[in-house]
């Protein structure tokens, strides 16, 4: 049960982040590994702020809004400066990594002692009792399902419509007369907004803060979108984002399964790649009968 637990919490967490990384990946097509950078960002933003006595809660605006500012940059360098979108978020990730030491003043900050969102003097309170195995899930469920209603209220409206339009269609953008490049910028300030958040509910659930937490962080969202849309995203009554959302829980519980059939800590990485590896093989192939149907579909 412990597992199981410990599984939907990292996959709601890590689900954040994927929702974020399906606007940039599905959405804008665009290439971005700046979540490699922002996600630290957020933890160590949120451990500093915590260490320094403000409430937790606080620390995911904050978190939340350096986010936005760190996409936001990648899409300036990459709109206005002109460099090209993956070589434009390698440089904003890399400079995330000292802008992230900078903040955190080491690579390593703990805050067991600390309140966190998961346990103060409110949540154990409302959720103690026969609650308390369960108050950490509890609560990332909560947030998580805010961000979800939160981010398809807003692919619906005017703004959400262009930054879909973007990714589909530039030129009839264009021909709106509308900047497209602001559009992108937007949706990578956004995108980056929601993984530095994820990053902040990872810190306070592990309670520290570490230098190197983010690295492979596109690789797992990436995973997770990709599982989401390939196993769940044909199912009508599921949302774009329910979907994500599986997927990353669901990446999250194979790669546990895998450390407990044997496998060692220190293989994570390994496996993480293996089994995004796999995800894409499968996700080509599902793609290509796809495509056979439609075909024969417009055959007949």
């Amino acid at each position: 049960m412990t597992l199981i637990i410990s599984v939907l919490e990292q996959g709601l967490i890590y689900a954040i982040m994927a929702l974020g990384m399906y606007i940039t990946y599905k959405i804008l097509d665009f290439p971005d590994m700046t979540v490699d950078g922002s996600f630290p960002l957020g933890a160590a933003l949120s451990a500093v702020l915590i260490s320094r006595g403000m409430n937790p809660y606080l620390t995911l605006v904050f978190s939340f809004g350096a986010g936005l500012v760190a996409g936001a940059i990648t899409g300036f360098i990459h709109v206005k400066l002109k460099v090209r979108d993956i070589l434009a978020s390698i440089i904003m990730m890399t400079a995330l990594y000292s802008v992230n030491l900078r903040i955190a003043g080491k690579a390593n900050l703990p805050i067991y002692n600390y309140d966190n969102i998961y346990s103060n003097g409110f949540t154990n309170k409302v959720l103690g009792g026969a609650l308390t195995p369960y108050q950490n899930l509890i609560v990332i469920l909560i947030i998580v399902i805010l961000v979800k209603v939160i981010l398809d209220w807003y692919l619906k409206t005017k703004s959400g419509y262009l930054l879909k339009a973007v990714g589909d269609n530039e030129t009839l953008v264009t021909s709106m007369g509308i900047d497209k490049g602001k559009i992108k910028i937007l949706g990578l300030a956004i995108a980056n907004g929601m993984v530095s958040l994820s990053g902040s509910m990872f810190a306070q659930q592990q309670r520290f803060f570490d230098a190197s937490m983010g690295v492979g962080t596109a690789v797992i969202g990436l995973a997770s979108v990709i599982i989401g849309t390939a196993l769940f995203g044909q199912i009508s009554v599921l949302t774009f984002s329910i979907s994500v959302i599986l997927g990353s829980i669901l990446y999250k519980g194979c790669v546990a399964a895998a450390i407990r059939f044997g496998l060692q800590s220190s293989d994570l990485k390994l496996v993480t790649a293996v089994l995004f590896l796999v995800i894409l093989v499968i996700s080509m192939q599902i793609e290509k009968h796809q495509g056979r149907k439609r075909r024969k579909g417009q055959q007949s």
